[in-house]
This record gives C-alpha cells, structure tokens and sequence, in this order.
C-alpha cells in the first residue's frame, strides 16, 4: 500500500482545530518552540467566545500580556498555581468549569511537573489532569495543554526537561506545533498515518 500524505486543511479561523480540541478532552499540544506556542495560544482564545481559564505555569504568556504585546481579553482568567496553592487553585478551576462551558490551558506540562517532580507526585499531577477533563466534558469545555517535547528514536514523545512521558488516554488528543515559513501547522498524532489530519493557520495580517 502506498503512503498517502494528508491533505492540508487551512483553518485561520481554528475552526477544524477547535472541534478537535472539543471531541479530544483533553488535548495535548507539543512544540519545540515557545514563542510558537504562544503565538498559537493567542491564537486559538482570540476565536473562541466562552470564557477562558489560562493556568500559566512558565509566565511566558503572562509576560506577553503585561508587556503589551498580547492584549488582555476581558473573557480570560489567568491563575498561577504553586505547589502550595496548586491544590486550591485546581478546586476553584473544577468548580468554574463543572458550572459552565470554558476554554481551559495548562501552559504548560513542563511548568506543572517542575514543581511536582517525585514520582507520586507526578501521579498526583496526571489525576489532576484527568479529573478536570472529565468534568470539562460535562460541560462540553476544552483543555488544551501544552507541553515542550522532543521525539526519541523510537518514535515515543517526551517532555523537556526530564524525560517524562506524555499522559494518555482513550479521551485524549495529541498534536504537534510547528511553523513552516510564516504559517503555523498543527499535525495530529496518530497511531496510523491514514487517520492523520494537518491544519494551516495562516500569519495575520497587520
């Protein structure tokens, strides 16, 4: 059987990508650059009209906002959990999405399990994840977290630093960012290639 490459779906205004993310709860988007990965954060909140919980773990998008670069939407709603706070801060974010429909970010996996860093601990941090995605689908909301990876030789994906594997499960969407000349790409991960989807989100216009 021959390989057959997916075709490219332009999707400027994330459309496509958001049914994804919506059917895929929750979704894991991996990148190898930062700066991407915020211009594609930017992104994905300036289209969607319910609110947004932003769980900022590196500040990166935080950065953006207070310097001005990224404009602050009055929709979003940016906590930053410590590990003393980060079980508070969790039960006030499962309270807000069991009640209504959000869009919620973990920026990003590499921010939650630097402060978690005991196995146990890392445990602890995946049933977090997962319990929150749970009541995010009652509610029909998106999680989207993203994480700094790299790809071993044997195809698997892990965080940077550290190692750790990425969470799975049957609910759960894995994509990869990357941006070719001046558009961003989101690819889908999966098992066969058949199933893949590629999505083109072109540079805006100033």
């Amino acid at each position: 059987m021959l390989d057959k490459s997916p075709e490219q779906i332009l999707d400027n205004n994330l459309t496509f990508i958001k049914n994804e993310f919506e059917k895929n709860v929750p979704s894991i988007v991996l990148c190898s650059e930062p700066f991407h990965k915020a211009e594609f954060l930017n992104r994905l909140i300036n289209s969607v009209e319910s609110s947004v919980i932003f769980i900022d773990m590196d500040l990166l998008y935080t950065g953006y906002v207070e310097s001005g670069m990224i404009p602050k939407k009055d929709n979003v709603i940016i906590f930053h959990p410590n590990k003393e706070s980060w079980r508070e801060k969790l039960s006030e974010i499962i309270s807000k999405v069991s009640k209504e429909k959000f869009l919620v970010v973990i920026d990003s996996f590499n921010g939650v399990y630097s402060i978690f860093d005991e196995l146990e601990s890392a445990r602890f941090v995946n049933s977090c994840i997962m319990l929150l995605s749970y009541v995010g689908r009652q509610t029909s909301s998106s999680v989207v977290i993203t994480t700094m990876a790299r790809k071993k030789e044997n195809n698997e994906w892990i965080l940077l630093p550290g190692g750790k594997q990425i969470i799975k499960s049957e609910n759960t969407g894995i994509y990869f960012l990357k941006k070719i000349e001046n558009s961003l790409v989101i690819s889908t991960l999966e098992d066969r290639d058949m199933n893949s989807k590629i999505f083109k989100i072109e540079q805006e216009n100033d």
